[in-house]
């Protein structure tokens, strides 16, 4: 597909989402989150000539929640390299992001870095002996240099919300130390954790920020190539937790979802993309953004598989 046909085609698909009655159901777990309005969407392209697109509301910051676990794990990548796989696994979950069952069974090694407990552990590698703030100014830094963009915080409230209601992750957190994974006190790698998810961005500054993920933008090579391999292999297999493999049937290529609702995803050496609704399906990804990236696959053409 032409990408002069570009801009038409994400305002149909914009049109679309705002047609449905069904949006989905927000986070209603984490308070702050609750309170968003579900009718919302919005989606940002970057194509690796250069050329930007985007439709609908774009404008607006979401907190893009799980999504920021793609960065830790380049940082985490980039400092311990295949080191990090013995501390967590490469395999596909099947199960709730939020599940302990599976982390008890196969004594406290999660299943991969994109489920909670694979990010509380991911989390804990980054930090080492840093402190929390420190940590956190590093993976801002990664994000703003990232998407070129030094507009890019943590929104505080947010933060707070999911640290007065996480009481699952925090029993995440002490199984993990009980089995020895968990080097850093809970509290510590928790409220790092907590802030990093927090973090707001717009589809525009994500789209941005995946640039280094897809290859063949000029300038944009912030890890080697055989970790951006590694990490779009894990996006395509366990980037939507135990709807993974349903998001690789429908789209045909690598993304990471959030439960605020955002999507990011990459065409390798075509384009990198962001989607924003905040209604969820089932598994807690984005139903609208689901359904956008499906549409956009079509009828681009789009994917790893052709």
């Amino acid at each position: 597909m032409s990408a002069d046909l570009l801009p038409a085609l994400l305002e149909q698909i914009n049109g679309d989402a705002r047609r449905h009655a069904d949006w989905g159901r927000v986070a209603s777990y984490i308070p702050e989150l609750a309170c968003v309005d579900p009718a919302q969407f919005a989606i940002s392209v970057c194509c690796v000539d250069g050329r930007e697109y985007h439709a609908g509301d774009v404008g607006v910051g979401f907190s893009i929640q799980s999504v920021s676990k793609v960065f830790t794990l380049a940082l985490a990548l980039g400092r311990f390299g295949d080191g990090l796989w013995e501390r967590v696994g490469k395999e596909p979950s099947g199960r709730a992001f939020n599940s302990i069952v599976q982390l008890e069974v196969e004594d406290g090694i999660p299943r991969n870095p994109f489920i909670n407990a694979g990010a509380i552990v991911t989390t804990d590698a980054v930090l080492g002996s840093n402190a929390p703030r420190d940590t956190l100014g590093e993976i801002l830094l990664f994000l703003r240099e990232a998407a070129e963009d030094g507009d890019i915080h943590i929104n505080d409230s947010v933060a707070r919300s999911e640290y007065a209601t996480g009481d699952r992750n925090f029993a995440l957190a002490h199984f993990l130390r009980s089995c020895g994974n968990l080097h850093n006190s809970c509290d510590k790698v928790l409220g790092t954790y907590f802030h990093h998810c927090a973090i707001e961005m717009t589809t525009a500054q994500l789209a941005r920020a995946a640039r280094f993920l897809c290859g063949g933008f000029a300038g944009q090579r912030m890890i080697g190539i055989e970790r951006v391999r590694s990490i779009n292999a894990l996006m395509m297999t366990c980037g939507h937790y135990d709807g993974s493999g349903a998001f690789a049937y429908r789209v045909g290529f690598p993304g990471k979802s959030g439960v605020g609702g955002g999507i990011m995803a990459v065409v390798p050496n075509v384009a990198s993309i962001a989607v924003w609704s905040p209604g969820l399906d089932r598994y807690g990804n984005s139903q609208q953004g689901t359904a956008a990236l499906e549409r956009l696959s079509r009828d681009t053409g789009w994917s790893v598989f052709s």
